[in-house]
Formats: C-alpha cells, structure tokens, sequence
C-alpha cells in the first residue's frame, strides 16, 4: 500500500475510488504520516431484527437508585421518604 497525499488525493479521486472498487486500499497521508484510509465499503448482510434478546435481558429492580456513596461523591443529597 503507498500513502497518498490529500492533494493527490483531490486530483486523482475518481481514479483511487475505482482502485477501491477493485479491492485496493488506499491511504491518505499529511507530513508523510498516515492519517486515513479508503477501503470498499460493504452493506450489513442480515437486516437488523428488533428484539432478537427479548427475555434475555433483565434490569435489576433497584437499576436507577443511585447509591448513597456514589451520590455523596457528587454532591447530590437523597431525598427522604
């Protein structure tokens, strides 16, 4: 793989995009260090499903009470029943 500069870069777009369509990948430089890189992009190949984990994941009764030392480390008081 060579470093490209971003000038390069700019000039020859369309031809280093074609080289990633190909499967190279191609790397962008500045100051001859390297700083990104363009690789083929690729779809998810399963669709997301909602609730793929339903019942598998359980909150604890007590997830959003904050405990008194956590709330004494940020100032917060707790408040009386």
């Amino acid at each position: 793989m060579e470093v490209r500069t971003i000038t390069e870069a700019k000039a020859h777009l369309s031809s280093l995009l074609q080289r990633v369509v190909e499967g190279e990948e191609i790397i962008l430089g500045r100051a001859g260090k390297p700083i990104a890189k363009i690789i083929p992009y690729t779809q998810d190949r399963e669709p997301r499903v909602p609730g793929k984990l339903k019942g598998q994941i359980h909150i604890h009764e007590d997830f959003d009470e904050l405990p008194a030392e956590f709330a004494s480390e940020f100032g917060i008081e707790e408040k009386s029943s």
